[in-house]
């Protein structure tokens, strides 16, 4: 009995290092969704600063996913050449400073540039540290990729609201900005000190090319991505129009359909890993579609407000789980992670690039009721595709850690 108490405690004592790197991780996608949550927030301040006309600043409102999708096939280089845990602290830190960038813009050709690299160093630490959630992910031996992406919308939202108290104190941006860029970037340089190096390291002895373009196992897992991130593209962007537009309803409430979007959409992915477990992410995602598709017919359907927030917030169920599993399955689908994971990354961005323009253009030529009937195609999509993750986005411990399977872990 004592040796096994014993061993036991060693045991504990080995895996204690994996646990840190589980939080660790959670707070890098914390991190990350700040940046993203307090950018939003002054975008109007930007508007009238610059004196942009709405197709100026849709326009430059481009600029990141354009500068997030030329960046990604870079990534994986980067990992391989400097380690996955130097990568990510450097690279999210460089997107947390990008923050400063534009608010210190003086027209709107500065403003471009501005945001294109503020999206490559978005794009480039999200594939670092989704490489890092795989990897975690791995050693654990069980699914929290969905926590991981739920903890980013939490960044998102927590952040969002500083921003809004600042602009409504009137706070200048001109400070605002860097100040917080530079917080967030020392905040990540703080929760980046409990990551581990990524494993296996044989994985890592043949160096990606420098600018690796999706490979072919990661093209099958970006159309599951893309049937998802269109669908939220779409009720992120196009929510409150449609409000407004096709039920009547008031500026109050138009705005509040985002917000109840984004919230289902986070407390579906704190809760993801749970169905994960229990049902496999092939399982999951195609219920994920049906929920989703589902709601996208409230929404088509939906002449009040009372029919179409809660299509939106169906959507927001739905999807949520879609992306976090994508990527992990392209972590578990080979022997470089990170290329993967830059590949699926490089889609899916693509599709969030594509998605607002789509709904305009097709809303342009029918009506918004038909731009959600496509959204709802795509997302009934999921449940025939969905079959691309079997066996790979299932984690597969290690015999090392086959001992902390039944325990549980600070989430």
């Amino acid at each position: 009995m004592p040796t096994s108490t014993a061993s036991n405690a060693s045991a504990a004592d080995r895996h204690r290092p994996v646990r840190r790197a589980r939080i660790a991780v959670s707070l890098v996608f914390a991190v990350h969704g700040s940046v993203t949550g307090t950018f939003v927030t002054r975008i109007p301040w930007l508007q009238h600063h610059l004196q942009l006309s709405p197709a100026q600043l849709g326009l430059a409102l481009l600029c990141p996913a354009v500068g997030a999708s030329l960046a990604m096939p870079l990534a994986s280089r980067v990992v391989h050449r400097y380690g996955g845990r130097l990568a990510v602290r450097g690279l999210l830190t460089l997107w947390c400073l990008s923050l400063a960038l534009p608010a210190l813009a003086s027209n709107l050709g500065v403003l471009i540039l501005a945001l294109l690299v503020y999206g490559a160093t978005a794009g480039m630490a999200d594939v670092a540290m989704n490489a890092q959630g795989v990897d975690v992910e791995q050693r654990l031996g069980r699914s929290i990729m969905s926590g991981l992406h739920g903890m980013w919308s939490v960044g998102v939202l927590a952040a969002s609201g500083f921003g809004v108290l600042a602009a409504q104190q009137q706070f200048d941006p001109r400070i605002q900005l860097p100040l917080t860029a530079l917080v967030l970037a020392l905040l990540a340089q703080t929760v980046c000190g409990g990551l581990l190096e990524l494993c296996p390291a044989e994985a890592r002895e043949a160096a990606p090319p420098r600018f690796a373009l999706p490979p072919r196992s990661a093209l099958a897992l970006g159309l599951v991505g893309f049937c998802g991130v269109f669908a939220e593209g779409a009720s992120l962007d196009w929510s409150g129009v449609y409000l407004r537009d096709i039920t009547g309803a008031s500026a109050g409430t138009a705005a509040a359909s985002s917000t109840v979007f984004a919230a289902t959409m986070t407390i579906a992915r704190l809760t993801g890993d749970l169905v994960i477990r229990r049902f496999g992410p092939v399982a999951t995602v195609r219920a994920g579609g049906g929920v989703a598709t589902l709601g996208c017919a409230l929404v088509v359907l939906a002449r009040t407000p009372y029919l179409a927030i809660p299509g939106f917030a169906l959507i927001g169920i739905g999807i949520a789980t879609v992306v976090p599993v994508a990527f992990a399955a392209a972590g578990h689908s080979g022997s470089n992670p990170s290329q993967a994971i830059a590949g699926v990354a490089t889609i899916t961005y693509i599709s969030g690039l594509v998605a607002p323009a789509a709904i305009g253009a097709i809303a342009q030529a029918t009506s918004l009721s038909v731009s959600f009937a496509v959204a709802g195609v795509l997302a009934a999509f999921l449940v025939p595709t969905a079959v691309a993750l079997r066996r790979k986005s299932s984690p597969t411990p290690a015999a090392d850690f086959a001992p902390l399977l039944t325990r549980d872990f600070p989430r």
